[in-house]
């Protein structure tokens, strides 16, 4: 066995230490192969987690929360509650799109800040991180699939609350037609086309937030205050977009627009909120995903 081979080895060794989990694929040499087996072994480590089985129950259990409570405070008639509200209880399809606008501005992005927050300082917490640097993959490949795999996440967590929903509204409400914002109906059919585009665009929107994390993560070797400070700042930025007095920097915060997905509900869809709304997280991606890169290969670990 080589020295490469021995320590690829060490590393996985090391991770599948980890309690709770269990050994990973090896990490072979530099190759488009070996960054997919890297990415499946982060992605096979972030869902492996009690922890993020955890936080996909609360996800899903949250649409069957609000279908529940609709259910019960309008007794299933139509016409009835909010107007937001009364969509829901004319076609359970808009539940879906209900439930992503409530778990959007907190918990999916809590979610989201614990999975990035501890992608790197977790690993150096447990003492697994300087063992899986010895494996030849190199700290950008090993930080790009530890990237991936906290997108991968965030599309996993969005499907899990779109699907709830879809579940809870037609077990609760009648399905059929769908009426947008605009006024305008279209089939059942186009409407679960639209609720797979809304829920990329969510997913999507959460790109900015991945390498934020990530690069809250590489400055620490404890996962609790990663994550907790990456949950604190989605929140702080919140609470400033909230304030009249900050609306000329307000439109450069990562979470303004995130609510922009609205406007692929009215007919024609509205595409100028979103991608501006996309390039922003692209932007937000690029300047704290070259941060967390210059940070982590620059980095003396010892965890």
């Amino acid at each position: 066995m080589s020295q490469a081979e021995a320590g690829a080895a060490g590393a996985v060794a090391a991770r599948g230490a980890v309690p709770g989990a269990t050994a990973p694929p090896a990490v072979p040499r530099v190759t488009a192969a070996g960054y997919a087996a890297l990415f499946v072994s982060e992605l096979g480590l972030v869902f492996r987690r009690a922890r993020t089985m955890a936080l996909l129950g609360i996800l899903a259990a949250l649409p069957v929360l609000i279908g529940v409570v609709v259910r019960l405070r309008t007794g299933g008639a139509r016409g009835e509650g909010p107007a937001f509200i009364a969509q829901v209880t004319q076609n359970g399809l808009f539940l879906v799109f209900t439930a992503l606008a409530v778990a959007l501005p907190v918990f999916l992005p809590m979610t989201v800040g614990v999975v990035a927050g501890d992608a790197v300082a977790g690993e150096a917490s447990g003492g697994t991180l300087r063992y899986l640097l010895v494996a030849p993959a190199g700290r950008t490949r090993l930080l790009a699939a530890k990237f991936c795999a906290a997108l991968a996440y965030c599309l996993v967590a969005t499907g899990v609350i779109a699907l709830s929903a879809l579940a809870t509204g037609a077990a609760l409400f009648p399905l059929g037609e769908v009426t947008l914002l605009s006024g305008d109906t279209i089939s059942a059919g186009d409407a679960l086309l639209r609720a797979l585009l809304v829920a990329l665009v969510v997913a999507a929107s959460l790109g900015g937030l991945v390498a934020i994390g990530l690069f809250v993560s590489t400055l620490t070797t404890s996962g609790i205050a990663a994550m907790a400070t990456t949950v604190v700042l989605v929140i702080t930025v919140q609470i400033l977009d909230t304030f009249p007095q900050l609306e000329a920097v307000q439109p450069y915060l990562f979470t303004h627009r995130w609510l922009s997905f609205s406007d692929l509900l009215r007919q024609p869809m509205h595409w100028d909120n979103v991608l501006a709304d996309l390039g922003l997280q692209a932007v937000y991606a690029a300047v704290f995903g070259s941060a967390a890169w210059a940070r982590f290969t620059s980095r003396d670990v010892t965890g």
